[in-house]
């Protein structure tokens, strides 16, 4: 076959674009080259959210089908897949960082500084995008403190909005500034920019603000790390803040049939809205009418860890300390053994 690759001219660079007319997301009647306009539409939007950020892509390069199977840790076959390492045969202007993993082990990251390298991005499958919250050249240094409300079985989208609104409360409480975002499903990212943190203080200052906002809303929300214990309530997904463990970003196509949108939005439309009401059609009048809803959250001074961190002290000389940690992590100091309490018996868990 021929072929058919356009160029795109973006800030002043030559990007191209592979197999323009590929059927990407079919049902919608969006081509590979429409994934590549949305992102253009959004393009302020999208460069926000991943400015100087180590990004792991999430590649479709087939385009987003139901029957794609997503390679795993497990099983790396699949048509679809997550890339944290750079490829090695890249244009010399695409920008790069090195990050360290938990085993300690390093890699270079794409970390796009420009519009033209996230677009050299798209045209490798990348439709998800998945920033880690920290800027280069120091990846160590945290500056969001990100809040995952995911709704277990038995809960909804509703749920998680009316626990997004008691969380900005208790954010405020504080001393920090949230801004929400659909996830692209059912769920609700809160973020909330911070001065620089290493990875461990951030993930125990979000352990703290979670289970603040659980004593609030105990019957609705649960930090709760393992499934038997969540019940039909929002589950605060604090280890959402571990080192390489990544949130999608604002903006971002969700990889179902739907397109939908990871769509940044005001406090005050939050109650109002559906996840369905943002996908890869509705977003790009919504931006052109409204620009970057999260420009204010570049815009806004960072807040201190302090009073979260305090949190987290008190709760642990009351007996609540660390979490059980992702299960690919080494043994971390302070963590209670992995050990679902189903399973606890005097072998394998001491109190």
């Amino acid at each position: 076959m021929a072929d058919d690759a356009i160029e795109l001219e973006v800030d002043g660079r030559p990007v191209r674009l592979s197999s323009p007319d590929k059927p990407y997301f079919a049902e919608l009647g969006v081509t590979k080259r429409g994934v590549a306009e949305y992102f253009l539409a959004v393009g302020p939007g999208i460069l926000n959210a991943l400015r100087d950020r180590p990004t792991t892509m999430e590649r479709w390069p087939g385009g987003v089908r139901e029957d794609v199977v997503v390679a795993t840790r497990a099983d790396g076959r699949g048509e679809a897949f997550y890339q944290k390492r750079a490829p090695s045969s890249r244009p010399d202007w695409v920008q790069t960082t090195t990050v360290a993993f938990p085993s300690g082990r390093t890699a270079v990251e794409v970390a796009p500084a420009d519009l033209a390298t996230i677009l050299w991005m798209v045209n490798l499958g990348t439709v998800r995008f998945h920033p880690w919250p920290v800027r280069a050249p120091d990846t160590d240094l945290v500056d969001q403190l990100r809040i995952d409300l995911d709704p277990q079985p038995g809960s909804d989208f509703a749920m998680a909005v009316a626990a997004a609104l008691e969380l900005r409360q208790v954010l405020a409480d504080a001393g920090l500034t949230g801004f929400p975002k659909t996830s692209g499903g059912r769920g609700v990212h809160v973020f909330a920019p911070v001065r620089g943190a290493d990875f461990i203080a951030a993930r125990h200052a979000a352990i703290a603000v979670g289970r603040e906002l659980a004593r609030r809303m105990s019957e609705q929300v649960t930090v709760n790390w393992w499934k038997e214990e969540r019940g039909e309530r929002i589950f605060v997904d604090f280890n959402q803040m571990a080192r390489d463990r990544l949130m999608t970003s604002a903006y971002s196509l969700r990889p179902t049939p739907r397109g939908l949108v990871s769509a940044p939005l005001h406090w005050d439309e939050l109650p109002q809205v559906q996840p369905s009401d943002f996908s890869i059609l509705t977003m790009p009048a919504r931006f052109a009418e409204q620009g970057d809803l999260w420009q204010d959250l570049e815009d806004a001074g960072p807040g201190s860890l302090d009073t979260a961190l305090e949190w987290y002290e008190r709760d642990a000389a009351a007996g609540e300390g660390d979490l059980p940690y992702p299960p690919e992590y080494p043994k971390m100091p302070g963590e209670p053994p992995r050990v679902q309490p189903s399973k606890k018996n005097p072998a394998n868990w001491q109190e």
